[in-house]
């Protein structure tokens, strides 16, 4: 290759490099115009210099959904930048964004959002929509299959894999985690059912905070996917105001919510009727098509993962690139 066609080369390079930093940009800006005080960022020396790495970074990739995820990135180093071990996990993940393959980032982002994202209903057939919709978005693409995806995960530093224990399967998993939809609850016309009622009624409380357990018709249960959830039930009381009718939302008491956690000490608790419950749930997940593709996939996942700092912002900001609505990293 004699000289003059080197300097064509180099010339052409520098132009897709500057086309594609520019595509970056163009989409960053709109984004950081979104967030309140995100474009004061760009007067911090830090995020400056991040910045730079995330125009090296579009410049040598060739997959234009990478400018989505590095924007993505830099919004969520403006709003958690105070954390040290979280900054540094995004400096590292806006390095390996153009490193790492598209099935190893899909593989990442579902891994991750099994284990950050669930349900805020307590109605059970709306949680397991809710989750269908959020996996419906997240594949973009086919799973991957095998280990080498885990393994390329790992020498990026996003994962760390053990070949010692694995994963739950999803039977055991979400059923752990959406207890509330699980757990027996309380027997209809039973004493403890009646002992509940009068908790409800003597503290304020409505009786609908109980309903009929989806998955065993004889019993009731409090509306809540989980226990540790109480904190967001709220009392919905109607005001008039200037002639309008309106709903407000007023938080429990700390005496209420002790109140429904007492409520749960008189579930009932009987081993069997609660695999039947589990049986029951999966049968209806199973019948959600991005749910039961899920569980095909993760149940077959052979080795124990545990991601890093720099996967979990990197799977966030991919997670957020596909559903704008997701809710921040804590």
């Amino acid at each position: 290759m004699n000289l003059q066609l080197r300097k064509d080369y180099s010339q052409e390079a520098l132009n897709i490099a500057n086309s594609r930093v520019t595509e970056f940009e163009n989409r960053l800006l709109p984004k950081m115009e979104a967030v309140e005080g995100a474009l004061e960022a760009f007067a911090d020396p830090s995020f400056q210099l991040l910045l730079v790495e995330a125009q090296k970074t579009a410049a040598s990739t060739e997959r234009p959904a990478d400018y989505d995820l590095l924007s993505e990135l830099l919004i969520h180093r403006f709003q958690k930048g105070d954390n040290r071990v979280t900054r540094a996990g995004i400096s590292r993940a806006v390095e390996i964004v153009d490193k790492i393959s598209d099935d190893a980032l899909l593989g990442l982002t579902v891994f991750h959002s099994v284990n950050y994202f669930f349900p805020a209903s307590g109605i059970i057939q709306q949680g397991l929509n809710t989750l269908n919709d959020l996996f419906g978005k997240l594949f973009y693409s086919n799973l991957p299959v095998g280990s080498e995806w885990l393994d390329h995960l790992d020498i990026l530093d996003a994962i760390r894999v053990s070949n010692f224990g694995g994963l739950k399967k999803i039977e055991q998993y979400y059923p752990e985690m959406l207890s509330g939809y699980i757990d027996i609850g309380i027997e209809k016309n039973s004493d403890d059912f009646n002992k509940a009622i009068e908790l409800l009624k003597n503290n304020g409380l409505p009786q609908n905070i109980l309903i009929d357990h989806e998955l065993n018709s004889d019993y009731v249960r409090v509306v809540l996917p989980n226990k540790d959830h109480i904190d967001t039930l709220a009392l919905h009381h109607q005001i008039v105001n200037n002639g309008q009718l309106s709903i407000i939302k007023v938080p429990l008491t700390d005496a209420q919510k002790n109140i429904v956690k007492s409520i749960y000490d008189l579930y009932k608790k009987d081993a069997g009727i609660r695999q039947q419950n589990v049986n029951k749930f999966m049968e209806e997940w199973n019948k959600q098509p991005n749910l039961s593709k899920l569980r095909e996939w993760w149940d077959n996942i052979n080795a124990g993962i545990q991601l890093t700092s720099v996967g979990k912002v990197l799977a966030h900001s991919n997670a957020q690139r596909c559903d704008k609505n997701l809710p921040p990293l804590n």
